[in-house]
């Protein structure tokens, strides 16, 4: 009975953790998916996270067994001080994760300011509902690295870490449509959220160079800690809602201005 109670403790702090840690991974869904078809948009992101819950329980086995094969580095590589690197599997996979989180949000922000009206943002560039479900599943892998690991920190019981990620996973499902729907509604939040997806890049490219042990110049690669990435959020949104409310407050005084001249 005291296990089975330590067991329900342990599930409650993993499910916070994969709430916590699920939310760059959310936003990453949310802008991929409207990249396909308007009225599969629903569906495929729905289907991406179902399938991407399966893959984490199969990544967690996986982890559980071989985790040694990911840790161990399989290429170690020195140019004097100028670069210095030693890469396993884990620091691959997290690098090219964050590089095309990088390259996305870039590409989508690029796109944003080159448009001419902004209601087209992204029609130029649609993608198949497959192809968009494929990114979710795969990029969600990514995202689940550090989630899995600090798990397996926590507990040794499969079923509870299991269960911890199918719930983690409905709630992303729950919470994936609402996200989208309140971007579809405030348009302005666009920005925020391609900003919010490029810091999440930069965290996993500095998360990636740290367990790759990459250092240049004889400076070591230091990964952006949780702490500093939820500042800058707050920063970035605390500013969005400033900047907001000042433009509000413009545009009502020269609306007024407008008034009284006639």
């Amino acid at each position: 009975m005291h296990a089975l109670f330590a067991d329900l403790i342990t599930l409650g702090l993993l499910t916070l953790l994969q709430a916590v840690l699920g939310f760059d991974n959310l936003l990453y869904i949310t802008i991929e998916s409207r990249r396909a078809p308007a009225d599969r948009q629903v569906m495929v992101r729905r289907l991406g996270i179902g399938i991407a819950v399966f893959a984490r329980i199969g990544l967690l086995f996986l982890l559980m067994h071989l985790v040694t094969l990911f840790r161990d580095p399989f290429l170690e590589f020195s140019l004097g001080e100028a670069v210095a690197l030693a890469l396993n599997l884990h620091s691959v996979i997290v690098l090219l994760g964050g590089a095309f989180i990088l390259y996305t949000a870039t590409r989508e922000i690029l796109h944003m300011m080159s448009i001419h009206d902004a209601q087209h943002a992204g029609a130029d560039a649609p993608r198949s509902a497959g192809r968009a479900v494929a990114w979710i599943v795969a990029m969600n892998l990514v995202f689940s690295f550090d989630s899995i690991l600090s798990a397996m920190a926590l507990s040794n019981t499969f079923w509870v870490m299991a269960l911890a990620i199918v719930i983690g996973g409905a709630l992303m499902i729950w919470l994936a449509d609402r996200v989208a729907c309140f971007l579809q509604r405030n348009r302005m939040y666009e920005v925020l959220g391609l900003f919010v997806l490029f810091v999440v890049g930069v965290m996993l490219v500095t998360e990636g160079g740290h367990l790759a042990h990459v250092e240049l110049l004889g400076h070591a690669i230091v990964p952006m800690s949780k702490a500093t990435f939820y500042f800058v959020i707050g920063v970035l949104v605390l500013t969005d809602v400033v900047q907001s409310r000042y433009e509000k407050k413009l545009l009502t005084k020269a609306q007024m201005g407008r008034g009284a001249s006639e």
